[in-house]
This record gives structure tokens, C-alpha cells and sequence, in this order.
């Protein structure tokens, strides 16, 4: 008969296992199990630590692949500690970089951060016992000897073994020190929070591994890191991205939710399914069958009723088809990204960039109603919109020309 110790590991692991379903990494092997095993012997909480830094005012599902994760440990007992990283943004991540980022003022990233916290709520519990919400400027703005004392837990060599580092060294290609600095400011982040676990998505490994050498140096025990898939964009080849314009938002409106949701490449939908809704996407045949548009239906309701309710997934599913099936819109409708200057968009120029008509041509169209944007036909004489009329919106010119306006 298994003893108490015994028992316990033997818990450990399945809860192990269960956690590290749909990771890419789970490192060291083990380590996650016993995390959980001596949490459970001391009666206490988990640590789960997340950095987000708040380069953009939103948070997108490629955000929420991770923090589904984090939710996850959530239910299990354990506490999330979220960091909005608005010190570390002023570094900025050099992740798959080839160049610096650019500074951001301290008022975008503060505008930027005042923003996390409402939508990071969407998908993880409020409770204060699971959550733990803070900033890393909290201990980042530290006096020259403490940054001095930082600098010396790790070597050049290691940062410049890091793969996009490397890279660039090896192509003569420029690294600032204020990049080589970034991944020891994040691994010092651990140290102020005394993490047990750190996540992140498979282009933050390093960063994730140097935090347990930054522990080791200050005394600290070595936190289990885990990475998550990266979530392709709804053009489903590249990382979803707000600067891409690939992006799902987790506060986008429901309406807007659904109908990106439903542009994703059908090859695509089975990473939407497993790594935010943690299931299978529905077989293509066999008992319970779906069509590739049907599984996709099934998926743009199951996003909005989570981050929405289930009541606006259905008005979403209503409006998708007034819009797209009674009125002719074909469902793969190619987005054009536009730069929309002096807060209006000139029409005809932009009918002339996508479909390759004069603009004389497209004023006479838009004068003749022949051309609609979003629910409404333009009126004759009204060539130019306000931004925020055209964003999100379906411009259709004629009866078979569509493009999905993205303003920037």
C-alpha cells in the first residue's frame, strides 16, 4: 500500500501533467512537479509569474494563449503574479529583433498599462487570494550599486548564446547594452516576487532560463519556466501582432470579435481551438462532424460568449449573417490597412489603390450609390469618412469588390 510521500508525488505529477498540456517547454524535466509537491507539503500557494510589457494599448489572443494558462493555475488554488513591465518597456524586449525597438515616452506606457488591467480581467480571476497585480518600476528604479550587483550574476558570453543575439553578433549586425540589459531586468523580476513558476511564449525561453540563474545568484530557489505556443495572426501565417494588423483583441467588440474570427485560414482554427479553448476542434467526419465553416461558427461563438457572454455571441452570429450571408459579402474578405491622415479617409484614393480604377471613376461610383460602407451606401457627394466610421468596416464597391478597412 503507497505511503503519504508516495501519494503525494504521485498527485504532483498528474497535476504536472495536466498544467503542462498544450506547452511547448516545461522546464527543467520535473521541476513543475516538484514545485507542486513541496507547495502542498508547506501548505502555501504557488508563485505564477507573467511580465507583459505594455508596448501596445491592447492585449490580443496571442496574449491570451498564456494567460488561459495562467487562469488554469488559478483554478487549481495557486497565485498568479501579473507584472506590467512599464519600467521594462522603456528598455524594450529585443525578442526576434533585428533592431531596437523604438523608446516609447513614459505616457504612452503609461497610457498603455492603465489599460492592462481591465482587460487581463477578462480571462483571469479577480480574486485577490489567486492575483497578485503589480509593476516592475516598483523595484527596477534602484540605485547604481543594486544595477552594479544585477550586472555581475551573468556573463556576455551567455547573453550573446542567446539565439536572436547571436545571430546579429555573428552578421556584424549592432546590439546595444541596453538590449543585453533586458533579459536581466526580467529575470530580476522573478527575484522581487520570489517566483516559483514563470510562463511565457517559446520566443521569451531564454529570458525564462536566465531568470533562474539571476535567482541562483541572489540565494533565491530556481522557478520552473513553462512556454506556450506563439499564436499565428488571422492571416495565419505570421505572429499575431498589433503592428502586423493581424490581431484578435480580447476587448475588440463582440461583432468585430466574431467576424475576425471567421477570416481565420481553416488550416489555423485547430491552434485557436486547443491552445484558448483547450479542446479539439469538431472532426470533419464521424459522429459529430462539422464543415470547416461550421467548426469555424462553432469557434467565433465559443471566443466571444468567453470574453463576452453567450448572449452577445449570438447577436454576433445574427449580425455576421445579415451582413455576410443575406447580402452577398463573401466570408474571406481580404483586409486593406490604411494610413488615415487628418482624422477622414479620402474614398476615391483609396477605391483607386485597392481595385485599380481612376478616381474620377470612384467618385462617380460612390455618386451613383454604388458603393457601401459597413451597413450604409455612401451618399453622392460624400468622399471622404471619419476614421473611426471606416475602421473595422466593410467597404464593397460595385457588387463583387470588398475590402475590410484596418486604419492605423
Amino acid at each position: 500500500m503507497p505511503n503519504a510521500d508516495d501519494a503525494a508525488a504521485e498527485e504532483s505529477a498528474r497535476l504536472a501533467a495536466e498544467l503542462a498540456a498544450g506547452a511547448v517547454d516545461c522546464l527543467p524535466a520535473g521541476a513543475l512537479a516538484q514545485k507542486l509537491r513541496q507547495a502542498g507539503a508547506e501548505r502555501r500557494q504557488l508563485r505564477v509569474k507573467l511580465g507583459i510589457d505594455p508596448t501596445a494599448p491592447d492585449i490580443h489572443l496571442g496574449h491570451a494563449v498564456v494567460l488561459a494558462k495562467l487562469r488554469q493555475f488559478q483554478d487549481l488554488g495557486h497565485r498568479v503574479v501579473l507584472i506590467v513591465g512599464d519600467y521594462t518597456a522603456r528598455v524594450g524586449d529585443p525578442s526576434g529583433r533585428s533592431t531596437l525597438r523604438p523608446m516609447l515616452s513614459e505616457q504612452e506606457i503609461e497610457a498603455n498599462a492603465a489599460t492592462f488591467r481591465e482587460q487581463a480581467l477578462k480571462i483571469l480571476a479577480a480574486d485577490p487570494e489567486r492575483l497578485e497585480l503589480r509593476r516592475n518600476s516598483e523595484w527596477l528604479e534602484m540605485a547604481a550599486g543594486e544595477l552594479l550587483a544585477l550586472l555581475r550574476t551573468t556573463t556576455v558570453a551567455q547573453l550573446l548564446e542567446r539565439d536572436d543575439f547571436a545571430r546579429r553578433w555573428s552578421a556584424g549586425e549592432p546590439i546595444s547594452v541596453l538590449e543585453l540589459l533586458y533579459p536581466l531586468l526580467q529575470g530580476y523580476d522573478s527575484v522581487a516576487i520570489r517566483a516559483d513558476v514563470e510562463l511565457g511564449g517559446t520566443d521569451q525561453k531564454f529570458n525564462l532560463l536566465l531568470g533562474r540563474d539571476v535567482q541562483r545568484a541572489y540565494g533565491q530557489d530556481e522557478q520552473a519556466i513553462m512556454t506556450m505556443p506563439i499564436l499565428v495572426g488571422v492571416d495565419g501565417s505570421a505572429k499575431m501582432s498589433k503592428s502586423l494588423g493581424n490581431q484578435i483583441g480580447v476587448s475588440d467588440a463582440p461583432q468585430e470579435m466574431y467576424g475576425k474570427t471567421m477570416s481565420i485560414p481553416d488550416a489555423a482554427m485547430g491552434d485557436y481551438y486547443r491552445l484558448l479553448l483547450r479542446r479539439e476542434p469538431p472532426p470533419a467526419d464521424g459522429p459529430g462532424a462539422l464543415s470547416p465553416r461550421d467548426a469555424k461558427r462553432a469557434l467565433a461563438r465559443a471566443l466571444v460568449a468567453w470574453l463576452h457572454s453567450p448572449e452577445q455571441a449570438a447577436a454576433a452570429e445574427r449580425h455576421f449573417d445579415q451582413v455576410f450571408v443575406q447580402r452577398g459579402v463573401p466570408e474571406d474578405v481580404q483586409e486593406a490597412t490604411v494610413d488615415c491622415a487628418g482624422g477622414s479617409l479620402h474614398v476615391p484614393a483609396l477605391i483607386a489603390a485597392e481595385f485599380g480604377v481612376s478616381r474620377s471613376e470612384a467618385r462617380r461610383m460612390i455618386d451613383q450609390g454604388g458603393v457601401t460602407l459597413g451597413e450604409r451606401a455612401l451618399a453622392a457627394g460624400e468622399h471622404d469618412v471619419p476614421c473611426e466610421r471606416a475602421d473595422g468596416e466593410i467597404l464593397k464597391v460595385g457588387r463583387r469588390r470588398f475590402r475590410r478597412l484596418r486604419v492605423r
